[in-house]
């Protein structure tokens, strides 16, 4: 499932800017093409735009991440970090798997 690109603040690009700037290594969480929790190890080398499909992050070795899907860059939050809080979050509304009447019989 591809998702749309959404546009992202300049605050997570500087963070990106400043990582390459430093030649940081380190991990990268992000939600996958079918919208799960992927990461991926390495150091930042580029930021680039490719038109009509968003902004990336290239990372050597060979991977590229979009940056409106970055989870953490790093241990820091990225883009999509309030999207993935949201999603630990919805538990706390739902019946821990059980349905009514499952709670209904005990």
């Amino acid at each position: 499932m591809k998702t749309s690109y959404l546009p992202v603040p300049w605050v997570y690009k500087e963070v990106i800017e400043e990582q390459i700037e430093k030649q940081a290594e380190g991990k990268v969480f992000y939600f996958g093409e079918e919208n799960d929790i992927s990461s991926v190890t390495g150091k930042i080398v580029k930021l680039y735009d490719l038109p009509g499909e968003g902004e990336f992050v290239k990372l050597v070795p060979e991977n590229e991440v979009r940056i409106d899907r970055i989870i953490t860059l790093f241990g820091k939050p990225g883009a999509a970090y309030n999207e993935y809080e949201a999603y630990a979050d919805a538990c706390m509304d739902c019946m821990g798997g059980y349905t009514k009447e499952d709670l209904e019989k005990e």
